[in-house]
């Protein structure tokens, strides 16, 4: 497995790599490094926004929360979760697509300040940015279990090889790369989200079936709610508050920005279909998690405890046969990667643009090539800051790197909800509105999480998905009431001319 392994995670290196050199060679300026230069068609940018918005939570982390708590876990995280994230995907994105032809902005900061007239604001949200390295190390964590676990090698080598190279092929390679690794890894995604549903079939051929398994092991693995869990301990927890993260997840700029890659209004009813369908297949694949419960009934493997990071990896490894198991293990390798690109396009786009851009060279037009170069530099940080969060979640996480990764990008979607949804929806709203509403969302999210306010907070490991639907909650009551107190009354966006074209990512 080891030997194989190694071959396989080499050519599939190689062929990453190709791509990206393909792509660098038409990366001419920080545009074509944001949005691409290459016209797709709808059904690549699809794939390639499914395989974005599936990560290496859903293929790695997630089961081995399934695997911990039970179908509990299946309902809030392949149910009411995907149910948000896909009807708001489908409603904000033709209405983003629609505004964002009438704006040049290379970032979702960009957007937010052109369309408030505010650049204050926009870099507030560029430094809220980086908030979403939280979702770079819980990738990282798990692209270093899969491939520790499947070589043997010592996990810190593993991460800094992995974050060597994934960095510095996305350095080159931009958007005009991106969408070619996305589809490749969605297409092995797709197969191997197949391979892993039907791993456990015969779970469901006998008498006893998944439920009757699962309630061997212990009754509340098959019970709908899970009160000693974390997670899943209530409906309002499970499918309230999920629904909601689920509605505030699309405003991460990695996915909501994917239909500005098209080229042509008629392809995104295609680009909304196909990411859709894939992505309902990749939201299942945390059903797996009561395969490898069923499989280790008491979470232990030669007489070790199986971490929950550790859950999916294991599996892979022991139970499939090692022709099928490398094959999956280059899928959940594609479903880190996939987001893990479009995180380092977008936080680095948005230091260099947003934040250098803007602080350093306020007065000066900056050459293309000083950006560029800049973006790599930049890259280079982001790589060593991901290794040190990184391996601090290795040997020390809170349950689950999810819960680190769930912290950070939660609070980030929170604060952007609002003024993505007004900006998009209202022609008139005042900047105050929405300025106020952002700082509310981070105020109740993070005050709730670390003050341990509401019971679901007493615990050692806290839900960031309650603080999280708390603060999208308060941060649309406080727009609402200052909306309306103010009579609805502001100046009126500005317009650009026709001819401006976005470049958004």
């Amino acid at each position: 497995m080891e030997l194989y392994g190694l071959i396989s995670i080499l050519g599939y290196m190689l062929l990453m790599a190709f791509f990206a050199l393909r792509g660098a060679k038409k990366t001419a300026n920080m545009e074509d490094y944001a949005v691409g230069s290459v016209a797709f068609s709808p059904v690549a940018v699809g794939l390639s926004l499914a395989a974005s918005i599936t990560s290496a939570a859903t293929f790695i982390i997630n089961p081995g929360f399934v695997a911990y708590y039970g179908i509990s876990g299946v309902i809030s995280m392949a149910f009411a979760l995907p149910l948000g994230a896909l009807c708001s995907l489908v409603v904000l994105t033709k209405k983003f697509r629609k505004k964002g032809v009438s704006m040049k902005s290379l970032t979702i900061a960009q957007w937010i300040g052109k369309r408030y007239e505010s650049k204050s604001f926009a870099l507030f949200f560029a430094f809220l940015s980086l908030l979403l390295i939280t979702f770079v190390v819980l990738i990282c964590v798990g692209l270093t279990k899969v491939i520790a676990s499947t070589l043997q090698w010592n996990e810190l080598y593993v991460l800094v090889g992995i974050v060597a190279f994934v960095f510095t092929y996305v350095m080159f390679g931009g958007a005009n790369s991106m969408v070619y690794t996305n589809m490749i890894q969605a297409s092995l995604m797709i197969i191997v989200a197949v391979v892993l549903l039907l791993s456990g079939y015969e779970y469901f051929l006998d008498s006893e079936g998944v439920v009757g398994r699962l309630k061997a092991i212990d009754p509340l693995l098959a019970a709908p709610l899970n009160p000693q869990s974390p997670l899943f301990r209530d409906y309002f927890e499970i499918i309230f508050c999920q629904f909601i993260v689920g509605v505030a997840v699309v405003c991460q700029p990695h996915i909501i920005t994917k239909s500005l890659l098209l080229k042509k209004d008629e392809d995104v009813n295609t680009y909304l279909l196909t990411g859709v369908i894939t992505e309902i297949l990749f939201f299942s694949v945390v059903i797996v998690g009561l395969y490898a419960r069923i499989h280790f009934p008491d979470l232990t493997l030669d007489g070790v405890a199986i971490a929950l990071d550790s859950v999916m990896p294991t599996y892979v490894v022991t139970v499939l046969p090692i022709g099928l198991g490398l094959l999956v293990i280059l899928g959940l390798i594609s479903a880190g990667l996939s987001t893990l690109e479009g995180l380092i396009q977008s936080i680095s786009t948005t230091i260099t643009n947003d934040i250098l851009s803007n602080l350093l060279f306020k007065h000066k037009e900056v050459k293309s090539e000083w950006k560029i170069r800049t973006n790599r530099v930049v890259i280079i940080c982001l790589a060593l800051i991901s290794i040190l969060f990184s391996y601090d979640q290795l040997i020390s996480p809170n349950l689950s790197v999810g819960i680190f990764a769930q912290n950070g990008v939660y609070a980030y979607f929170s604060a952007a909800f609002i003024p993505v949804l007004c900006g998009l929806f209202l022609t008139h709203i005042r900047t105050l509105v929405v300025v106020v509403s952002s700082l509310t969302a981070l105020f109740v999210h993070f005050g709730i999480y670390y003050g341990g306010i509401t019971p679901y907070m007493e615990g050692a490991v806290r839900n960031p998905g309650i603080a999280a639907a708390l603060a999208i909650i308060s941060a649309s009551l406080m727009a609402s009431v200052l909306h309306l107190s103010l009579g609805g009354k502001s100046h009126k966006v500005s317009s650009t001319t026709e001819e401006d074209h976005v470049v958004s990512i």
